[in-house]
């Protein structure tokens, strides 16, 4: 089983920040692209900002010059720093993993995308 734990969300007035971290644990073989997505009430879940394993970022439009995608691959982790905070950016954020893990028999692999259980960030005005 792979588990992705999120920390680092809360309430922060507009102009403050926040970091999120998610850690990755369990039997994974190769940890890909990473990524944050958020999702606000009555929205559809969006991708904020990606990751990949050799550190190639990419960000929505809107977070451009505030978030910053960050990861540690000894660590399993990927963080987001998140400046300059507006109301807009309130949102449950879940951290994605793209993963490789073992397969069911030896020397087979498979891919798992695996999702976090989301963290809240409401940004008050």
């Amino acid at each position: 089983q792979v588990q992705l734990v999120e920390s680092g969300g809360g309430l922060v007035q507009a102009g403050g920040s926040l970091r999120l971290s998610c850690a990755a644990s369990g039997n994974i073989f190769r940890l890909n692209a990473m990524g944050w997505y958020r999702q606000a009430p009555g929205k559809q879940r969006e991708l904020v900002a990606g990751i990949t394993s050799g550190g190639s970022t990419n960000y929505v439009d809107s977070v451009k010059g505030r978030f910053t995608i960050s990861r540690d691959n000894a660590k399993n982790t990927v963080y987001l720093q998140m400046n300059s905070l507006k109301p807009e950016d309130t949102a449950v954020y879940y951290c994605n993993a793209q993963t490789v893990i073992p397969g069911a028999i030896p020397l087979a692999y498979r891919d798992l995308e695996v999702w976090g259980q989301g963290t809240l960030v409401a940004v008050s005005s």
